[in-house]
């Protein structure tokens, strides 16, 4: 399985990421708090101190279709904030 589904760049996630040295990923929906712990001190080579998980529900979508209206749900995802030792960075960028 894989944990690591890919790092939250926005703005909300860069600021964290510069005032408090926290990050935030999208993970896998069975991933629990030490995997993922697991996952970034490997990847990375970076100490994790903590780790915050939120579950986000898919949100309702409906469509109109000559047939009448479509209604699902978007895919719900699982979100993890990552809190760094001090002097500890990741370099999202250093790879493009």
């Amino acid at each position: 399985m894989e944990i690591l589904i890919s790092p939250v760049v926005s703005e909300k996630a860069t600021g964290l990421s510069e005032k408090r040295n926290q990050y935030a990923f999208k993970v896998a929906l069975k991933a629990n708090k030490i995997e993922i712990k697991k996952a970034i001190e490997s990847a990375y080579g970076v100490k994790v101190t903590s780790v915050n998980t939120i579950r986000y529900d898919g949100k309702a979508k409906f469509r109109y279709t000559k047939t009448g209206i479509v209604e699902g749900r978007s895919q719900g995802y699982k979100k993890a904030i990552i809190s760094l030792a001090a002097g500890d960075t990741i370099d999202f960028y250093a790879n493009v």
